[in-house]
């Protein structure tokens, strides 16, 4: 949560601690962090004053001639007092930047003229990134970022602090919000930071592979065919240049996702799922255990030729991806994987799979058709609204998890914890109400998933609609506590045996559902 409180903060005499702080002392971030952040009005500020004398330089004229003699102490001077204005601005916003973990709380109090107080519960934390922008890790430091279930875009952001204090406030802070008390004898002792088993890792030629596999990719290739062909018949050679936008959009996605999805790895630790990856930029998270709201697998036709997947997730306090596609990648739990990498994932987000057979379900879902793994699909008279699909959309039910798979290409495996259920609806079209059909929403927290059966049965969505309300509600009376190491410790997290992938064979269709 945030509040403007004018005139309202801190004590004014904090103490910067190198080490571990008392409960409720207020800290500073490091002195250099407002000119990590403000380089680029330094850099501004350099490149209007000295442009003249620059292009002088380069162009092997006198630095001072006839005329610009008079002007230039003025120049000097102008350049000078803004300098000097706008390095006080970074001192001072420095000097009234303070941070304190205390009382279940995390606060960050800011501002000169008008005071800001963020502070965000330790029991909501949903998610910590530490993020090194690649000048904060020239000299160091990070920043460190974590979302609350209730922050919504105002998540709490402390920049910058040393990397090794970073990490020791992150180890704080989710050991507070896990329950974990401190040692009476030892109060002021800082928990160290919890020891992590690596799951996975991204090799980047495999990174490559799937861009060039990507369906960008296979537009820019058809548009490339078609100006040929278009060529040739017209002989008019106008028609290449339309490829260029499209190449120099291609070769910007392609370096965005690239340097986000570089030296991706994966770990399990007491404290949550690790995530890691970056080339220039890095970017480490920490998702605690159980505050994955939904998980999607998706696959394409041309990733099905090496077995790959990707998997995204929502998380509480991230939010939908924006224009600027921010979130898109602390929203990807793997950007791409063969199906063992998926299951252990899996079994990380779902310790608990609530079925004796996880790998028959899980594999039936993510390539199965008709009933394999006990999945109720369309009914046959669905295949006028899903000629391709109505074998593949269908939903199976864990003791722990809703699944919901759909897309025959294109295949889609949704993932909803039952606990994470906030609320449902049917929707029914004109068309589909003669048909007797119906789709079924699950609403989650906002982000990349948007869990949807479709042509589904009117009676199965009406049956799964009364039973997935009632799963909800016992699931989260099994769920006293936010803080998930006071509850029941989960179960270990075991690497799951090969699955093997089954051959889709047609098999014959009765009217009506096929219940496993």
């Amino acid at each position: 949560m945030t509040a403007d409180v004018p005139g309202h903060g801190a004590p004014d005499a904090p103490t910067a601690a190198p080490g571990p702080a008392p409960d409720g002392e207020w800290l500073r971030v490091h002195p250099a962090s407002p000119f990590v952040r403000g380089w680029v009005a330094l850099a501004a500020i350099g490149f209007f004053f000295g442009r003249d004398i620059f292009e002088r330089m380069l162009q092997g004229r006198p630095l001072i001639e006839e005329g610009f003699a008079g002007r230039a102490p003025w120049l000097v001077a102008g350049g000078g007092i803004v300098l000097v204005i706008t390095v006080a601005g970074f001192i001072l916003t420095w000097y009234f930047t303070k941070y304190q973990v205390s009382e279940g709380y995390v606060r960050v109090n800011s501002g000169l003229l008008f005071r800001q107080q963020r502070q965000a519960r330790l029991d909501r934390v949903q998610a910590i990134d530490i993020v090194q922008p690649l000048l904060a890790r020239i000299f160091g430091l990070a920043e460190l970022k974590f979302e609350v279930a209730d922050a919504g875009e105002s998540a709490v952001k402390l920049a910058y602090l040393r990397m090794d204090d970073a990490r020791q406030l992150r180890a704080t802070i989710l050991a507070r919000a896990a329950g974990l008390v401190p040692d009476p004898a030892r109060p002021q002792e800082a928990p160290p930071e919890a020891p992590e088993h690596p799951v996975l890792s991204v090799p980047p030629s495999r990174l490559v592979g799937s861009l060039l596999l990507s369906e960008q990719s296979a537009g820019v290739v058809l548009g490339g065919i078609a100006s040929v062909i278009l060529s040739a018949v017209t002989e008019n050679r106008g028609f290449y240049f339309y490829l260029i936008p499209a190449a120099l959009g291609l070769a910007a996605s392609y370096w965005g996702y690239f340097n986000k999805g570089y030296n991706f790895t994966a770990a399990i630790s007491q404290d949550g799922i690790r995530l890691r990856y970056g080339l220039l930029d890095t970017q480490a998270q920490t998702l605690p255990p159980g505050r994955i709201q939904a998980l999607r697998i998706t696959q394409s036709p041309l990733w099905r030729i090496f077995g790959w997947y990707r998997i995204h997730v929502n998380v509480a306090g991230y939010g939908a991806v924006g224009s600027n596609g921010e979130a898109a990648p602390r929203t990807t739990l793997l950007p791409v994987g063969r199906l063992p990498d998926v299951m252990s994932m899996l079994s990380l987000v779902l310790p608990d799979p609530g079925t004796p057979e996880p790998g028959r379900v899980f594999a039936a879902g993510l390539s199965g058709l008709d009933s394999d793994g006990g999945f109720v699909t369309t009914p046959p008279r669905g295949r006028l609204l899903a000629p391709l699909g109505w074998r593949r959309n269908g939903f199976a039910t864990t003791d722990t998890a809703l699944l919901i798979r759909s897309g025959r290409w294109w295949r889609q495996l949704v993932m909803v914890p039952h606990q994470r259920t906030q609320s449902m609806a049917l929707h029914q079209g004109p068309l589909a109400r003669r048909l007797g059909l119906a789709d079924l929403v699950l609403h989650t927290t906002a982000g990349p998933v948007s869990p949807r059966l479709t042509q589904a049965g009117v009676d199965e969505a009406w049956a799964l609609f009364d039973e997935q309300s009632a799963r909800a509600r016992l699931a989260r009376k099994r769920q006293t506590s936010e803080q998930w190491l006071a509850q029941v410790a989960p179960a270990p997290v075991v690497e799951p045996a090969p699955v093997v992938e089954p051959v889709e064979t047609p098999s014959p269709q009765q009217e009506g559902p096929h219940r496993g």
